[in-house]
């Protein structure tokens, strides 16, 4: 994931508040994704993880556009 545009793998370096996603763990199997919007990026990572991923607001909004637009939903 690291190696797309407009991403970039961080540490955390400031104290950031982490929203679980409302889709994560429906399978009981642990599977969270968590976000935090932080000045002009979004931070995203998976709870079993304290990696996370920086998104640019460009690269945020686009993928929240696709989402509701229902990109990702298996035909």
């Amino acid at each position: 994931m690291d190696r797309e545009v407009g991403c970039r793998k961080v540490g955390v370096e400031v104290s950031v508040v982490w929203r679980k996603s409302s889709r994560s763990n429906n399978g009981g199997n642990g599977s969270c994704v968590e976000i935090a919007l932080f000045g002009s990026v979004a931070r995203v990572r998976d709870s079993k993880s304290a990696s996370n991923y920086e998104v640019a607001a460009p690269e945020w909004a686009s993928f929240i556009s696709a989402i509701k637009r229902g990109d990702f939903e298996k035909k």
